[in-house]
């Protein structure tokens, strides 16, 4: 099966090779399509990130990578690189697509913001199977037990229909033998990520100021049963995620006919408080 590889930690991330490996471990035809650089955060963007808005793609073989794959490195984002896969410019279209192995958690509804993620939406919206992977921890150094899960996951997500569902893991940063198993597991109402620093130009002084925009565990609500709380009590959490759908259920929209101007006016003046969320600051 033509597999295509992607992240949004970089080409030379070691989770990166060590999805690669597992992939050839399953007899698959590898292509690992990186970006150049670390885009976490850029969820299943578009947006071009070359001055002259043209993607530039090269030959490439990092350290760890299976010496039957073959690796392009891109000045693109993660799901930029799966349209290109869909259009045919690396050659065969893909069946699947396996996103990560990430550098950290992707947990809880946060994953909204994810490159990982969202290179495995835009896969399962354009009708490939697809699944991501991260590896929980600030450091994680345990990816021979993330590529042993992403194995052994990978089996049998190849088994499944291509209904526009993604498979998100994520795996603790343990041994596999003190792995507590696998459970299904809901969206934490956050959860957690990673995202690239933001640089600042700093008034008065040549340098930036870099703003780390890294969400951690403690905005993320403590809710039994969910991703989030199973993967830090050392379970392999697995969730079916689907990308934006629509939902009209309890809603009756009015037609434009029945809508007074002047009441939608007296809505907006009288605001209704803000609904809480787990990074609302207290007043």
């Amino acid at each position: 099966m033509q597999i295509l590889i992607t992240n949004d930690d970089g080409i030379d991330a070691p989770g990166l090779a060590a999805m690669a490996r597992a992939a050839a471990r399953r007899g698959h035809a590898v292509l690992v399509v990186a970006p150049d650089h670390p885009s976490s955060g850029v969820s299943a963007a578009l947006g071009m990130r070359t001055p002259t808005e043209s993607i530039i793609i090269q030959e490439e073989h990092p350290e760890g990578m299976p010496p039957e794959a073959r690796c392009l490195v891109a000045e693109a984002t993660p799901a930029q690189m799966i349209y290109l896969a869909v259009q045919g410019e690396y050659g065969e279209v893909p069946r699947m697509v396996l996103a990560g192995i990430n550098s950290g958690a992707n947990t809880g509804r946060a994953i909204l913001h994810s490159g990982t993620v969202g290179a495995a939406l835009t896969a399962a919206v354009l009708g490939i199977r697809a699944m991501s992977v991260s590896l929980a921890g600030p450091d994680p150094h345990h990816w021979d037990t993330a590529e042993e899960i992403a194995l052994r996951m990978m089996e049998w997500l190849e088994f499944q229909a291509s209904d526009g569902r993604v498979l998100n893991l994520n795996i603790p940063d343990l041994p596999m033998d003190q792995l507590r198993g696998l459970r299904a597991a809901p969206l934490a109402s956050f959860g957690e990520l990673q995202a690239a620093d933001i640089a600042f130009p700093t008034a008065g002084a040549p340098d930036l100021r870099r703003a780390a925009v890294t969400y951690e565990p403690a905005l993320a609500r403590d809710e039994p049963g969910s991703d989030h709380y199973l993967l830090a009590r050392e379970w392999v959490t697995a969730t079916m995620v689907r990308s934006l759908t629509d939902d009209f259920a309890g809603v009756a929209l009015p037609t434009l006919g029945q809508i007074d101007p002047g009441h939608a006016l007296a809505r907006h003046t009288t605001a209704t408080p803000a609904p809480t969320t787990p990074w609302s600051a207290p007043t």
